[in-house]
C-alpha cells in the first residue's frame, strides 16, 4: 500500500499541465493500477502518455513520460526491497 501512496504522490506533483496538483485522480488512478503489471520504463511511459493525453487532448513529449516512469518504476522496486 505504501507504494501507492508514494506513486500517487508523485504523480499529483507532476502536474504535467500545470493546471493543480488536485486535478489528475482519474489518471492517478489508472497510471497506478498500470504501474503494478508493468516493469520496463519505456511501456509505463506509453501507458503515461496515452492516459494524460486522452483525458486532457494535449500532448506531453515522451521524454517526460519517460522520465517520470523512472521514478514510479524505482518507488515500485523500493517497496519490493522493503517487503
Amino acid at each position: 500500500m505504501m507504494m501507492n501512496q508514494k506513486a500517487i504522490q508523485l504523480l499529483q506533483q507532476w502536474d504535467p499541465f500545470n493546471i493543480g496538483e488536485d486535478k489528475y485522480d482519474t489518471e492517478t488512478a489508472d497510471v497506478v493500477a498500470a504501474l503494478q503489471g508493468i516493469d520496463d520504463p519505456s511501456n509505463l511511459a506509453k501507458v503515461i502518455q496515452s492516459v494524460y493525453e486522452h483525458s486532457f487532448e494535449q500532448w506531453i513529449p515522451f521524454e517526460q513520460c519517460v522520465s517520470i516512469s523512472y521514478k514510479l518504476i524505482a518507488i515500485k522496486f523500493e517497496a519490493k526491497c522493503i517487503l
